[in-house]
């Protein structure tokens, strides 16, 4: 998985008025935080913002569909991340209308416990 760095500056300008945005790379991909909160990642495909239970109606009403790959033997997993609308590619308040539902997801998923060094 590849990612368009322009797409990455995209969402960074556009999110300026909620926050700062910063990347970092994962897998040939690229995850997005909003002043530390993650709240989307961006693939070849393009951007997916994350999701949860809160959240799930809108972006299942909007036809958003979930994000997934395929593992090595062939099995297929999905992730709490949903496909970006069209409208958020060329419009700012699009873009930061469904950010926002996945900054806020991000803000109510539980923190990971940091690892103790031994």
């Amino acid at each position: 998985m590849a990612f368009d760095q322009g797409l990455v500056d995209w969402i960074a300008e556009a999110m300026e008025p909620i926050g700062a945005v910063t990347m970092r790379k994962m897998m040939g991909g690229a995850t997005l935080y909003c002043d530390g909160t993650i709240f989307a990642i961006v693939s070849d495909e393009g951007a997916w913002f994350k999701s949860d239970a809160v959240s799930d109606a809108e972006w299942d009403e909007a036809g958003c569909q979930r994000f997934s790959y395929e593992m090595s033997e062939g099995r297929v997993e999905s992730m709490n991340y949903r496909r970006a609308p069209d409208d958020v590619y060329d419009d700012a308040d699009a873009l930061r209308r469904w950010a926002s539902l996945g900054l806020a997801a991000g803000q109510r998923a539980p923190r990971k416990a940091k690892k103790k060094k031994q």
